[in-house]
């Protein structure tokens, strides 16, 4: 697992309970902008989330593959797990991308807090990137 994305993963190990979920909403309060040359139109939906969530995964340099996502403000949960995603992600190589475990998430310790139709949202983002990643 990449170093940032362990390193999310470790901030959400030391909180416990509702904290986590606070977590979650700073994380979708700094999920970063698109670029001003990308449109929602051109990125790739991602129909498992329970919110419209897109992603766009910038493969040109694979060893430091840029990723975008765009989620409603109205959509913290979706938003967070995009921003998670970012944070952890963004800028890595895609040997490392495609290295992280699809269950990565399960380590943040939100199952007894947020619906697993929810977090398959998460699991299904990750998916997405890596199958962007192999084509």
């Amino acid at each position: 697992m990449p170093a940032a994305l362990a390193e999310v993963v470790s901030d959400f190990q030391e909180v416990e309970g509702q904290d986590k979920l606070a977590m979650l909403l700073e994380f979708a309060n700094e999920l970063p902008p698109l670029p001003s040359d990308l449109e929602e139109a051109a990125m790739e939906p991602v129909p498992e989330c329970q919110s419209p969530l897109f992603l766009h995964v910038d493969a040109g340099d694979r060893e430091h593959v840029r990723l975008h996502f765009s989620a409603p403000a109205e959509a913290p949960t979706t938003r967070g797990f995009a921003a998670i995603l970012a944070a952890g992600l963004d800028g890595q190589s895609a040997d490392d991308i495609l290295a992280v475990p699809d269950d990565f998430y399960t380590d943040l310790g939100l199952g007894a807090l947020i619906s697993p139709l929810r977090l398959r949202g998460m699991s299904a983002m990750l998916t997405r990137i890596k199958r962007r990643l192999q084509g």
